[in-house]
C-alpha cells in the first residue's frame, strides 16, 4: 500500500509531511509525497522552489523508507493532480494539511482542502500544522 501526501511549501505542508512519515514508518508503507500545481504564475506558493525540492528529497532519504517526491506542474490545478493520483495509486490514506481561516474565509474563499475532501475516493487524513 501507498500513502499519500499532498505537498505544499508551507507549514501545513511541512505538517502533513511529517505525519505522513509518521505513519509510514510504523506502517511500514511506502510514501508518495506530490507538490501539484498549473504553474504559470511565478508568486504561486503552492509550488516548491528547487531548494525546497532538494530539502524533501533528503529528508525522504535520510527515512529509511520507500518513499518519492513528485512534482506536477502540467497545467491541471492542484486538486485535479491529487485525484489523479489517488486513482493510479488507490494509496491507503491521503494526507493533507490544513491551516487556519476565519469563518468568513471559509464561506468566501474557495478552499483546496476542502475540495480535496470532497471528491477523493480514498481515506484523507487532515492535520494542522502547529
Amino acid at each position: 500500500m501507498t500513502i499519500l501526501v499532498a505537498y505544499a511549501p508551507r507549514p501545513e505542508g511541512q505538517a502533513a509531511l511529517d505525519k505522513g512519515i509518521e505513519i509510514a514508518k510504523r506502517r511500514n508503507e511506502r510514501l508518495m509525497v506530490v507538490n501539484a500545481g498549473p504553474g504559470g504564475r511565478k508568486d504561486d506558493d503552492s509550488l516548491s522552489d528547487a531548494q525546497d525540492v532538494e530539502r524533501v528529497e533528503e529528508l525522504l532519504r535520510n527515512t529509511g523508507l520507500d518513499a518519492e517526491f513528485k512534482k506536477f506542474v502540467r497545467g491541471m490545478n492542484a486538486v485535479e493532480e491529487i485525484n489523479a493520483l489517488v486513482e493510479a495509486l488507490q494509496p491507503y490514506v491521503l494526507i493533507i494539511g490544513l491551516r487556519k481561516r476565519s469563518p468568513v474565509g471559509k464561506l468566501i474563499l474557495g478552499s483546496v482542502a476542502q475540495e480535496i475532501l470532497l471528491t477523493v475516493s480514498c481515506p484523507v487524513l487532515a492535520v494542522k500544522a502547529s
